[in-house]
C-alpha cells in the first residue's frame, strides 16, 4: 500500500447549548463548521504485528499514549475489522490541544473515514456511530465533515453550501480541560436547534447565539473574558465566540483582509499568544 496523505480539519462550534445530562455525558446541541486549519496525516500499510503511531509538530507535546488514534485501532483490532492488517501513521499536529477544536477526535474520524472509503473497514452507518462513540462524542462529527447542526438527541443534520466566514483563532498560553469545564455545568437550557434549517448558518441567526460553556470558562479563567472583549472591539468583527470548552476564542469576519488586519493588531498586543487566520469550508 502506498503512503496516503489525509487532512484532518479543525472543527469550531458557532453555537453550543447544554440541554441536559444522560448517564455521565451531557446532552448538547451545537452548530458546527470545519475550517481550513488541519493536522496532516500520513498512513500506509506495513508488515509487522503492531501499528506504528507517531506525532510531531508544534502541538505534539504531551499527547497521551492512550490517544484517540490508538484507541481507534485498538477497537478495530478487537472487533477484527482490519483482518490483521497493520498501519504506520504519522500525524503532524498543527491544531492546539485543549483548545475546543476537536484535534484528536478529528484525527480518529479522518482515519476511520479513510479506512471505510478504501473498503479496508466494511461497516454500516450504525457501526460507524458505535465505534465513534467509543472513542469520543465529537468523533462522529468528523466523518465526512460538513456544516452540521447537532440536535439534543445526538442526531446530526448536514448542510452543503453554507456561508463562508473568515476566522481569527486565538489561544492564550493555557488550555482548558473538557472534563473540568463540563463538571461545573449546573444549568440546562431548552433545545432550540431540534428543527435544523440552513438559515441557522446565517449571520443574523449566529450572531444571536452563544456558547453556554463560556460563563464557566470565564469564571475559571478571567483572562479569556478580557481576550473576548478585546476581539469584539476590533474593527469589522462580526461576533466572537469560544469554541467547545475552550480555550480558543474565534472572531468571525466576512472579508479576509479584515481578518488579516485583526491578526496584526492582536499580535501587536499579545505577542506570546498563538493565533491563526483560517476560513470555514
Amino acid at each position: 500500500m502506498n503512503v496516503n496523505f489525509l487532512k484532518s480539519f479543525a472543527k469550531i462550534n458557532l453555537a453550543l447549548n447544554i440541554t441536559g445530562k444522560s448517564n455521565k455525558l451531557h446532552k448538547i446541541e451545537s452548530i458546527v463548521k470545519f475550517i481550513q486549519l488541519h493536522d496532516q496525516i500520513s498512513i500506509k500499510m506495513i508488515a509487522g504485528n503492531k501499528h506504528d503511531i507517531s506525532f510531531r509538530g508544534n502541538f505534539s507535546k504531551n499527547i497521551s499514549r492512550n490517544n484517540t488514534v490508538k484507541n481507534l485501532f485498538d477497537i478495530l483490532d478487537k472487533q477484527k475489522l482490519l483482518d490483521n492488517k497493520k498501519f504506520k501513521i504519522k500525524i503532524e499536529k498543527n491544531i492546539p490541544q485543549e483548545a475546543g477544536l476537536g484535534g484528536g477526535s478529528m484525527n480518529a474520524a479522518s482515519i476511520l473515514n479513510f479506512l471505510i472509503k478504501k473498503k479496508i473497514v466494511k461497516i454500516n452507518q450504525k457501526k460507524i456511530l458505535s465505534i465513534s462513540n467509543l472513542i469520543g462524542s465529537d468523533v462522529i462529527l468528523g466523518i465526512s465533515p460538513k456544516s452540521i447542526v447537532l440536535k439534543s438527541n445526538s442526531v446530526i443534520k448536514k448542510f452543503s453550501k453554507t456561508p463562508i466566514l473568515y476566522t481569527l483563532l486565538v489561544r492564550p498560553n493555557f488550555g482548558c480541560s473538557t472534563k473540568k469545564i463540563y463538571s461545573r455545568v449546573r444549568k440546562f437550557t431548552r433545545p432550540i436547534l431540534n428543527n435544523p434549517k440552513k438559515n441557522m448558518f446565517s449571520l443574523k441567526f449566529l450572531s444571536k447565539q452563544e456558547n453556554a460553556l463560556e460563563k464557566i470558562a470565564f469564571l475559571k479563567y478571567p483572562k479569556l473574558k478580557k481576550l473576548k472583549n478585546y476581539l469584539e472591539n476590533l474593527e469589522q468583527t462580526l461576533f466572537v465566540r469560544m469554541t467547545g470548552s475552550g480555550s480558543v476564542l474565534v472572531a468571525y469576519y466576512e472579508k479576509k483582509q479584515d481578518c488579516e488586519l485583526a491578526k496584526v493588531k492582536f499580535k501587536r498586543k499579545f505577542k506570546n499568544y498563538w493565533c491563526n487566520v483560517s476560513k470555514t469550508i
